[in-house]
């Protein structure tokens, strides 16, 4: 899988999945942009590629500040060949069942964790026709696929809209080499799960239902992601890969 000399943004990229992803995009030699409203958790100037990685802060939400990412990137590499949308958000205290959601914290969490998405895919399209080919990957979640007796409602929601908008995108894209996939990751041990830092019995009781007896990790995410944007996915699109240790194959 060489990703030499490719330009590639992933939003979300402060930390967890995202930072994972874009870190191990530039140890395989892409040009990487990260993207996110918070600073990184990490000193980028201490890793062994930092020449190789740019730091933009900003929201994924503004249709300009997207845009702008993208024509820097696209001035500065003379590409952009992948585009990772792992930003979102997680708000146990506001996104609960149905009737008790705070509707204003719905309508920004489907803006960060849905509206980001089309808004950078359609700003890295344009880009990735000038090349001739394109890959995205967005992360979306099991929780898609399944009702919960302990919702979070706009989450779950939003997550389902980003598997529709994949496919609706690796459709639009196809005709120009442009694939768009979407991950469904499992229980994973990242900063959206700062709870189970503070309970870990929680994250043991999460363990036993999962088939492999483990939760994952943001390297499990970022193993996937790498493969769905190389060559050696090229005839994948339009599709969903779960990576949850099987938990979506219990009855």
């Amino acid at each position: 899988m060489s990703f030499s000399g490719k330009t590639a943004i992933i939003t979300g990229a402060a930390g967890g999945m995202g930072l994972n992803i874009g870190l191990d995009l530039a140890s395989q030699g892409a040009n990487v942009v990260l993207v996110d409203i918070k600073p990184t958790t990490i000193n980028l100037n201490t890793h062994s590629h930092k020449e190789l990685i740019n730091f933009e802060l900003g929201d994924v939400t503004s249709s300009e500040f997207v845009k702008g990412v993208m024509d820097r990137a696209f001035e500065a590499t003379g590409r952009i060949d992948y585009l990772v949308n792992a930003a979102g958000v997680l708000w146990f205290d506001k996104d609960r069942s149905t009737e008790e959601t705070d509707l204003d914290a719905w309508d920004r969490i489907m803006e960060i964790n849905l509206k980001s998405m089309i808004i950078t895919c359609r700003h890295a399209m344009p880009h990735m026709r000038k090349n001739g080919s394109g890959a995205m990957v967005h992360i979306a979640s099991i929780q898609a696929m399944r009702g919960d007796d302990k919702p979070q409602v706009a989450y779950q929601a939003s997550k389902a809209g980003i598997i529709s908008l994949s496919k609706t995108v690796a459709l639009e894209g196809a005709k120009d080499s442009i694939r768009s996939n979407s991950i469904l990751p499992g229980p994973t041990v990242s900063p959206m799960q700062e709870r189970w830092i503070e309970n870990p019995e929680t994250q043991r009781m999460t363990e036993t239902v999962i088939p492999l007896g483990r939760a994952g990790t943001t390297q499990d995410i970022t193993d996937a992601a790498l493969f769905l944007l190389s060559d050696k996915a090229s005839y994948i699109t339009g599709t969903e890969l779960v990576v949850d240790g099987g938990l979506l194959a219990r009855p």
